[in-house]
This record gives C-alpha cells, structure tokens and sequence, in this order.
C-alpha cells in the first residue's frame, strides 16, 4: 500500500444574504424559483457539495425568518449598509467559532445566484486540495462572473481590512498571484432585479441542460 495523501479538505460555506435588494423593489431573496425560495437554492447547492457548517449572513429584522433555511445557520448583520464586506467578515468569524470542526477553508457565495451548481463547488473545494499554497479559487463562468470564490483560512485575516460593497474582490484584482481560477462552462446569473429572475423562469430553449457544469483549470 502507498503512502497515505493529505487528508480531504474541510470547507465551510458563508452565503452573503444581507443586502437590501432595492433594485428587485424589496424581498428579493425571499422570492421563489422553481417552487422555492431563491436564497434556499444556494443553502440547497452548499449541502449538495458538502460544505459544514454553513452560515447565512442575513439582514436585521429576521428579514428571513419565515423560510426555512435547513442545517444552516444564521448570523445577522446588524448595519448591512457597510457593505458586503462586513457580512464577509461576520460570516467568516462565524464559521471560525465553530470550536468542534477544523475548518480548512471558506466558500464564499452570493445568496443571489440560485443557479450555482453543487459541482462547481466541489470543483474549487478539490482545487484547493491539490493546490495547498494558493489562498484563493475562483470560479470563472462562461458568463463571467467570478463567483463563488474559496479562501482558506490563513487568508481570512484579510477580511478585517475591506472595505465597501466589493468583498475579496480588490485583493484578487491587485494580487492574482493569490488565485486560481477554475474555468465553469455554465452561466451562473445574479437576480438583480425582478426581469432578472423572469428571464431565469423562462424555459430554456432547445434540449435540456446537462446535469452539471464542465470545469477546465486554467490554472
């Protein structure tokens, strides 16, 4: 028998659902998708994947409190008008006090994008297991978008240093020697606003999707 590899990697998830919503005109992430809540369709991919623990950064008021959110818990934002970073920061803080797992590494994922795969996640959780001294992995869409992103937790520090809406965005623009980018053959759409998830309950033309994104590592 070979030696032993390095044990599988151990990945929370902080889905960041504290925003105002006001381009949606209010409640955006309480609307429903395919029969359920667009902010249950992201907790749904993170269980898929295997993330634990997974913590919802949610707004004051209990703004969600009516739906459920299943093995996930919450963590409110008390003054979200901060920005996305400041639930950045909280959710990181949460899943670190998390004293009976040893968390590796975070993914971090928009409440907004209910299309995101549970194989693209596994895809960036794999990733950073075979590349231990990358802090970050990004997921690159056919559409674009640079979500979900995975940081691991010698990295997490540099959330006390953000500032405004953009979360880790910043530190990946200015310092792509910390990422790896793992290419997603899909689309992965924010709702931003209510044609935004009209467009998304369209039914797709032509044949059926395939079950899960195709990744290529370009890295």
């Amino acid at each position: 028998m070979g030696p032993a590899g390095p044990p599988p990697l151990r990945a929370a998830g902080v889905i960041l659902a504290a925003g105002a919503g006001s381009r949606f005109g209010g409640d955006k992430l309480l609307a429903t998708l395919d029969g359920r809540p667009i902010v249950r369709h992201v907790v749904d991919a993170a269980v898929a994947a295997g993330l634990d623990p997974i913590v919802v950064v949610e707004p004051p008021a209990n703004a969600l409190g009516g739906v459920d959110l299943g093995p996930a818990r919450r963590v409110v934002n008390p003054d979200p008008a901060e920005g996305l970073s400041s639930s950045v920061r909280l959710g990181l803080r949460a899943a670190a006090a998390v004293a009976d797992i040893a968390i590796d590494a975070a993914v971090i994922l928009p409440a907004d994008q209910p299309r995101v795969q549970p194989s693209t996640i596994r895809a960036l959780v794999d990733a950073a297991g075979v590349s231990p001294r990358t802090p970050f992995i990004v997921a690159r869409h056919a559409d674009g978008s640079p979500n979900p992103i995975l940081a691991r937790r010698s990295i997490w520090r540099l959330a006390d240093e953000l500032a405004g809406d953009s979360g880790f965005g910043p530190v990946l623009a200015t310092h792509p020697e910390l990422v790896r980018e793992i290419r997603i053959d899909a689309a992965n759409p924010d709702i931003d606003t209510a044609d935004d998830l009209r467009r998304l309950r369209e039914p797709l033309p032509g044949p059926a999707p395939k079950a899960g994104p195709a990744t290529r590592d370009v890295s």
